[in-house]
């Protein structure tokens, strides 16, 4: 026998849908919302009312209309009626930024400081995220969570660090941060934190396989509209992919592994950095033209290995996506051509369209979307 709804999961589920409704469209009047869900004025009145007495919805403003009389009030969310902190942890410094339930920043800083794997080190990141909470004004019951995007695999709970090499945090607990800070904490791998930014950004994308190239290279991979973690937590780790015989020596161990041919470290001299190199680049200077040449010839190699057993968009994004234009991706293209068997379009290629702090806003985005889950339960 099915159960009927009860007049409490009516009110609830209205409550929700006129959330939603105003997050969805930025700013509404009641009649757009009577109109366009079907409710009654007195359902929508009273709904917002509450709203708005509850600091979620504030009135923003009058709607333009082609009609003569006084305009409607405006309704909009309040944006930063709670906020996310993402912290990008680095082996030299460390990004954090706080975003409202847009997923739009609020502040962002940088500051240098080299990793230890010891409680001075998280205390000093903590202390720096109390800081920063307190200059721009947000007090602690609006902060949802912290989110640090780290470069290594983490566990199903994402409390813990199952493999991180690079900072050498194999074991590192949330604990280590949670232990000088009064919110919600989890890591994320950072290639995870960037591919959840672009699905952010592009909410209608259902397949694809993202490349972040950074300092170090990392995937994830896009599934109806989900990242793939894989049965053991490491799907998608193409940067242990082995390429070549011998060749350089990766942070894991091994050698001609993905991550030595395909990373910024492989393209970029020492101490030199990506705007010097683009600029150069495009100013027609040889030896970079040469090197820009070799790395796009293994990244094509790795793109058409991987297409080849995922037949899906291949998104480009980490810190090369901003410097990448239309010719880099036909020359790219091109290349693939020579190595596939198949006679296949370049629309598979993509440029990031979250190119910018993609790794911290995704840090902080998973605590964003579960409050934005759940916001109107109550």
């Amino acid at each position: 026998m099915e159960k009927s709804i009860t007049p409490d999961q009516i009110k609830k589920n209205n409550r929700s849908l006129i959330y939603h409704y105003i997050y969805k469209n930025r700013k509404v009047s009641q009649q757009d919302i009577s109109y366009d869900l079907r409710l009654s004025r007195p359902t929508v009145t009273s709904n917002l009312s509450a709203l708005e007495k509850d600091g979620l919805v504030q009135k923003n403003g009058q709607i333009d209309t082609e009609f003569v009389g006084r305009k409607a009030a405006a309704y909009s969310i309040v944006p930063d009626f709670r906020i996310g902190i993402g912290v990008e942890i680095l082996q030299k410094e460390v990004k954090m930024i706080a975003v409202n339930l847009y997923g739009e920043k609020i502040n962002r800083i940088i500051f240098k400081i080299f990793f230890e794997n010891k409680d001075s080190y998280f205390k000093n990141v903590c202390d720096k995220i109390l800081e920063f909470k307190d200059a721009i004004g947000i007090p602690d019951s609006r902060i949802l969570g912290i989110g640090f995007a780290m470069q290594g695999l983490v566990s199903p709970d994402k409390q813990k660090m199952i493999y991180g090499k690079i900072l050498s945090c194999t074991g590192l607990s949330t604990a280590s941060f949670r232990k000088h800070l009064p919110y919600p904490c989890s890591f994320i791998h950072d290639a995870e934190s960037a591919a959840i930014s672009e699905l952010w950004v592009s909410p209608e994308l259902s397949d694809a396989f993202y490349l972040s190239i950074s300092k170090h290279l990392g995937a994830a991979i896009i599934s109806k509209g989900e990242i793939l973690a894989g049965k053991h937590g490491h799907s998608s780790t193409i940067e242990h992919i082995k390429m070549q015989q011998g060749g350089t020596l990766c942070y894991c161990g091994k050698s001609g592994c993905m991550e030595t041919l395909c990373s910024l470290t492989a393209l970029l001299s020492e101490n030199e950095s990506m705007d010097d190199f683009f600029e150069n680049l495009r100013n027609g200077e040889s030896s970079c033209a040469k090197r820009w040449d070799i790395f796009l010839t293994n990244l094509a190699k790795s793109i058409n290995m991987l297409h080849l057993v995922y037949d899906t968009d291949f998104i480009l994004g980490g810190y090369l996506a901003p410097y990448l234009c239309d010719d880099d991706l036909n020359l790219l293209h091109e290349k693939i051509k020579l190595a596939t068997p198949f006679d296949e379009p370049a629309d598979f290629l993509l440029i990031s369209k979250m190119p910018e702090h993609n790794i911290t806003i995704g840090a902080a985005l998973p605590y964003i979307q579960a409050f934005l889950n759940t916001v109107t339960d109550s």
